[in-house]
């Protein structure tokens, strides 16, 4: 079954990436909030707000915008939008680790989340590469291999 709302609302912490703008950035969380009310088997928006240091500063950034789910999916990939001047920009995202398509901004990529700051052991973040290296698609497979740890 795909994640349900309940289980995606919240914040969690990006640990490992392969978007280049994370290299200059620490600190970096994505906070998913319903838009209307849920039930079990609903999949309302969520609102998507990004929030992160540069590597050098401590004015905290963000970027927001929505993520609704992909009718094709059966509740497993959401399309997000962005709002503000990010209105124009959109992306394709698939649930747990994290893979977003290329945009007008942002190169496609690979994302890992966890829900605490600490970030996830080396141990499970090999045995998500190693898993990586294994599936059917050649992109996410070339992606996987450059995954970066995110400074906290």
């Amino acid at each position: 079954s795909p994640p349900t709302p309940g289980f995606l609302t919240g914040t969690w912490h990006v640990t490992h990436s392969t978007l280049p703008m994370w290299r200059n950035a620490r600190n970096v969380k994505i906070t998913y909030k319903p838009l209307s009310p849920t039930t079990a088997t609903d999949f309302p928006p969520l609102d998507d707000l990004v929030t992160y240091n540069p590597l050098k500063g401590e004015k905290e950034k963000a970027v927001r915008g929505v993520d609704k789910i992909d009718a094709s999916s059966g509740g497993w990939a959401y399309n997000w939008r962005g709002r503000g001047w990010l209105v124009i920009a959109g992306s394709r995202w698939e649930w747990v680790v994290t893979f977003f398509a290329k945009t007008l901004f942002t190169p496609a990529g690979l994302d890992l989340y966890s829900r605490g700051g600490k970030g996830l052991g080396e141990a499970t973040v090999e045995g998500i590469k190693k898993s990586l290296a294994g599936v059917g698609d050649e992109v996410v497979r070339k992606l996987a291999e450059g995954l970066f740890v995110v400074k906290i």
